[in-house]
């Protein structure tokens, strides 16, 4: 990504003194003049059903062991499960009803996921923000939010149209914190909750227009940390983003248009090496992205290039569940980091209504993992999703999808132990419904 450009892009927004209808950046981090109540309660619930085959780990240490992958998230301890993804409850609006340009937006998460799971916690707060919207063309936004960066992060969860996120999102994007990087014999394991695309710190914002284009930009300082309220070093993350829609109707979430969009997210990572986990220092980690969106009519469609250096996702030893015991009984699965490598990812996604409430759905989704360095370490993954949504009204719906998913171990032979694991990959099923109040 061109920074300067970008850089002097956000500082011709600050020219402008209007805003317009609202996108991702408006529709979470402010309220509509002189019509947003004092408090609004406000939520989501999203049941679920998800399976595999259950594949048994084939090789390697763990050989005959559950296949992390091939078990459901968060507990990992079935192939079959139904669950609660979500079910969070918030409460927005203005400071005072007589003055709208201080706002607030409020949300916690009850269901069982790895905001909660891995948080240890039965409830928790994402997103606590206060907009300031005293200056034309720089809203500020301050607390706990979500970060602009991808498109499959920053969007509202409850209009995401499938129900598992794709391959470079869930693995570079949906962070892990970790102690150590695992290259040591203790055990590795995530400490806290998934990032969940989220940061604490403070934003600078708006939206302009320009004719039939709506232009937006977002300049970021965070801590880094996700969304645990506190920071474990001095560092701090630094996020840039841009989007240009031309606009074809509609409001809300499910606007119609043609957007475009890139991002770039820069930080550094603190590993402890507690535990006798390994790797401990201080590592940089950046992000980068762009991408286009489409909307009109029948037809919806989305593709995004993605990114990574530095603080790759690896995957636990032998893909085995995180804890668990290898077969000779000396060390437990760890999840591993590389501190210091490289990944790149894409996804194209398309809709076609056939119905009015009926709307069928297929994206493929690519990531290349660990690609600077030893050839033994790489990893790719590719995943065909076809999905279904049936809208009961605007506010409920059931999703189904049904994940092709493929992994292969390049550095290896085909019949090399990694191989015969990634072999091993099962498809994966998806059934979820959604209620907003």
């Amino acid at each position: 990504m061109n920074m300067k450009k970008v850089t002097m892009l956000a500082g011709l927004a600050l020219m402008s003194t209007q805003t317009y209808a609202a996108n991702w950046l408006a529709l979470q981090g402010t309220e509509k003049p002189n019509a947003a109540p004092r408090a609004k309660v406000w939520g989501f619930i999203q049941p679920e059903y998800q399976r595999t085959d259950g594949t048994k780990i084939p090789a390697g240490g763990f050989s005959g062991q559950n296949m992390s992958p091939n078990m459901i998230k968060p507990d990992n301890k079935s192939n079959e499960t139904f669950n609660i993804r979500r079910a969070r409850i918030g409460v927005r609006g203005t400071g005072f009803p007589l003055d709208d340009k201080v706002n607030y937006f409020f949300l916690a998460e009850f269901g069982n996921n790895g905001v909660t799971k891995l948080g240890k916690t039965g409830v928790a707060a994402t997103d606590a923000s206060i907009t300031l919207n005293h200056i034309p063309g720089a809203r500020i936004r301050v607390g706990l939010f979500k970060t602009p960066t991808a498109e499959e992060g920053l969007q509202a969860i409850h209009v995401f149209n499938y129900v598992n996120f794709t391959n470079v999102t869930n693995q570079m994007l949906l962070e892990r914190f970790t102690d150590g990087d695992g290259s040591s014999t203790g055990v590795n394991g995530i400490t806290q909750s998934v990032g969940a695309f989220r940061d604490q710190g403070i934003q600078v914002f708006d939206t302009f227009k320009v004719n039939k284009w709506e232009h937006s930009y977002a300049l970021m300082y965070g801590n880094g940390n996700g969304i645990n309220f506190g920071d474990n070093d001095n560092n701090k993350d630094t996020y840039v983003y841009w989007s240009s829609e031309l606009v074809f109707g509609g409001k809300g979430g499910r606007r119609q248009g043609l957007k475009m969009f890139a991002w770039n997210q820069d930080g550094t990572r603190t590993l402890s090496g507690a535990n006798n986990s390994g790797g401990a220092g201080e590592y940089d980690r950046t992000r980068s992205g762009l991408g286009v969106t489409f909307s009109k009519g029948k037809y919806r469609a989305a593709a995004e290039y993605i990114t990574a250096d530095g603080m790759i996702f690896n995957g636990s030893d032998g893909a085995a569940v995180p804890g668990s015991r290898n077969n000779a009984d000396t060390a437990n699965a760890s999840v591993n980091v590389l501190t210091d490598n490289e990944a790149d990812g894409y996804y194209v996604d398309f809709g076609y209504k056939v119905l009015p409430k009926l709307e069928l759905d297929l994206r493929y989704d690519v990531l290349n993992r660990g690609t600077d360095g030893a050839a033994t370490i790489e990893r790719t993954f590719d995943t065909v999703t076809v999905g279904a949504q049936y809208f009961f009204n605007k506010k409920s719906r059931i999703t189904f999808n049904y994940e092709i998913r493929n992994q292969d171990a390049p550095g290896f032979s085909d019949t090399a132990p990694p191989n015969q694991i990634a072999d091993a990959l099962d498809d994966r099923l998806s059934l979820q419904l959604l209620a907003i109040f």
